[in-house]
């Protein structure tokens, strides 16, 4: 078991807020060999300016696609406050680089 920390920029407090009252049931990052190595069981610290919140890991998928993943994961999981995959694809757009390294590299997964 590992911990990892992964930060929140202010701008994305509220994916910090929803994981920190349990709202977001899973975390998402494009699969880079940085959070290809994370695995269950590894416990994840969220940070967002001075606060931070631990979560353990119960399960990772890697998925090829945003298509793929949303086709086994409901998106309220992983957005909670969107009305629908496509408004979930918009966001993940504007999120720096993930235009590039989403189809290089798809999408990961953290069942918290």
């Amino acid at each position: 078991m590992k911990t990892r920390i992964l930060r929140f920029n202010a701008k994305d407090r509220i994916n910090f807020d929803q994981i920190s009252s349990g709202k977001k049931k899973v975390e998402t990052r494009a699969a880079t060999d940085k959070y290809r190595k994370i695995e269950k069981g590894d416990v994840l610290v969220f940070v967002c300016g001075k606060e931070r919140v631990e979560k353990k890991i119960k399960k990772v998928e890697v998925y090829k696609s945003l298509d793929a993943m949303f086709r086994k994961i409901n998106f309220k999981k992983i957005m909670p406050d969107q009305a629908s995959t496509s408004d979930c694809k918009k966001i993940y757009m504007k999120y720096p680089g993930y235009k590039e390294k989403l189809p290089k590299f798809g999408v990961v997964a953290f069942y918290l």
